[in-house]
């Protein structure tokens, strides 16, 4: 288990997708908004080194942001966009 408790891993969470043309993306400044494709109270994507690894919802106590776990991720849903 020492080797194991060396490793670091990268965690992130996909809030949702975008498609944009890249003229759209470079004419963007401070401030532009870019709309994702995910709704208020849809579960996000939980990443280990960008590979999904679980699905979770937002929680928000006071000033502080977390993602509490819901469910295993579905790699086959991950890569196809699904939500």
């Amino acid at each position: 288990m020492g080797q194991v408790d060396a490793v670091n891993v990268e965690i992130s969470v996909l809030l949702g997708r975008s498609s944009l043309p890249m003229q759209q993306l470079l004419r963007m400044g401070r401030g532009a908004v870019i709309p994702l494709d995910a709704g208020v109270n849809e579960e996000v994507w939980i990443l280990a080194n960008n590979h999904p690894v679980a699905r979770g919802e937002i929680q928000i106590n006071e000033d502080r942001i977390s993602i509490a776990v819901t469910r295993a991720a579905d790699v086959y849903d991950f890569m196809a966009g699904g939500q």
